[in-house]
């Protein structure tokens, strides 16, 4: 047995579940971070300073770059921490509360379901997952171990937002008929790389993981993966998870039934996989509701009150602008008049902290549904502009109506020992 079969084979042993431990105000959690090239960075900043939190493990199957950080933690905060490559090693550490996970996309789901399978308690980065099916494996999981799962859509946590969406509700611009997700984030031309022997301190297999094989490349490793479909969902589901996340619920609704989406690349000639420019539609027959969600990069115009990465909710009397993730403001009328504006901090890490140590989901404001719903609308999107046609979509199945080649992209598959299991197995 080679070294990569040997690997994908341990994968696949059982984890030994944790007993639930209750915290006290002063007890100390101690976090790992899994993935620290990017997001992950703002994982260590987000948890560290907080009272009685303290990360304990760094994790990366790139060393170099684990060990970057934890030269750069201590430098910072005057404490080493634990270097880890395998993220599986953390699982086993029944010194570890909290997994948070900033690794690619194709990992966040069974990073996730694993951690709850060790009873860690889990915040995971946008999008929740990397296909449909895999958000109700999540939450079957988040459920069965009894653990708190928070997904990273900061704009949940901030007061301002909190209080636009209550005005929604109380009718602050009439009857809310339509949203608009703006996703206008500086994106530039990838260079284009070969495919080469991976680094001598990335295990290439283990960052591969659950996701399809491809050769090493710089081309994916370690950031444009974002733009691959095997490891990453597109703009939309990367920064536009988060506007997506705030049109469902601004709008107070899941998943459409109806959606139709049309781009591709226009700018550069490089590897992108995904679309440069990309332009969906969505109906909410159920809840009579309208949504456009428009991905742009490169030079672009903002959209009311500065909005670039945002969303603008229309209503009979006025409409909405939420920009970014915490703030928002009101016009009313044809002239525009301007009505009430609030900006406040996204305090979610904090939030998710509070809610481990309750132990109540109730006090989460990114609970484990919010990851699935979210993180489907960016993945329904995709498949109707990679089949290239409107289609019909059946929020209570999950499933196309009458198309099984769109259907089968709601799905991954897996390699021996990665497999993301069904909600009945987790």
């Amino acid at each position: 047995m080679d070294r990569r079969q040997f690997l994908a084979a341990s994968a696949a042993a059982p984890v030994t579940m944790a007993a639930n431990r209750a915290f006290g105000a002063n007890d100390t959690i101690r976090v790992a971070v899994l993935g620290v090239n990017g997001r992950g960075q703002s994982h260590l900043d987000g948890f560290e300073p907080l009272e009685n939190v303290e990360i304990a493990a760094i994790v990366d199957p790139d060393l170099a770059v684990a060990n970057r950080r934890a030269a750069e933690f201590e430098s910072k905060r005057g404490r080493r921490v634990k270097v880890l490559q395998d993220m599986r090693r953390v699982f086993e550490d029944k010194d570890i509360d909290v997994v948070s996970i900033a690794t690619p996309n194709h990992w966040h789901a069974l990073a996730s379901i694993w951690a709850c399978q060790a009873g860690k308690d889990v915040y995971v980065e946008k999008p929740g997952t990397h296909s449909i099916a895999e958000g109700r494996s999540m939450i079957a999981a988040a459920h069965k171990y009894k653990r708190i799962v928070q997904h990273g859509v900061q704009l949940r946590s901030s007061e301002a937002i909190q209080e636009a969406v209550q005005k929604l509700r109380e009718g602050v611009i009439g009857n809310v008929y339509m949203a608009r997700a703006t996703i206008f984030k500086w994106r530039p031309r990838l260079e284009n790389f070969p495919n080469e022997e991976p680094p001598k301190t990335l295990d290439y297999d283990l960052w591969v993981g659950p996701g399809k094989w491809r050769p090493y490349s710089k081309n994916h490793v370690h950031y444009n993966w974002h733009w691959t479909w095997d490891f990453g969902n597109g703009e939309i589901g990367n920064q536009g998870v988060h506007e997506l996340d705030m049109l469902q619920w601004g709008l107070g609704v899941k998943l459409p039934t109806k959606v139709a989406a049309m781009g591709g690349k226009y700018l550069w000639r490089d590897h992108r996989e995904t679309p440069e420019v990309l332009t969906a539609l969505c109906d909410f027959e159920k809840e009579k509701k309208y949504a456009e969600i428009a991905v742009r990069f490169w030079c672009t115009n903002t959209e009311a009150d500065n909005t670039t990465n945002g969303n603008l909710f229309y209503g009979s009397e006025g409409y909405l602008a939420i920009n970014g993730y915490t703030k928002y403001s009101v016009f009313l009328g044809p002239k525009r008049t301007p009505g009430p504006t609030g900006s406040s901090p996204a305090n979610h890490y904090e939030n998710f902290i509070k809610a481990v140590r309750s132990r109540k989901v109730e006090d989460q404001n990114g609970p484990v549904e919010t990851a699935h719903y979210s993180s489907a609308l960016a993945h329904v999107a995709n498949v109707a502009f990679r089949r290239g046609s409107a289609l019909q979509f059946n929020p209570d199945t999950e499933l196309f109506v009458g198309d099984q080649e769109a259907n089968s992209l709601l799905a991954g598959t897996y390699r021996r020992g990665f497999t993301v299991p069904a909600p009945d197995k987790v």
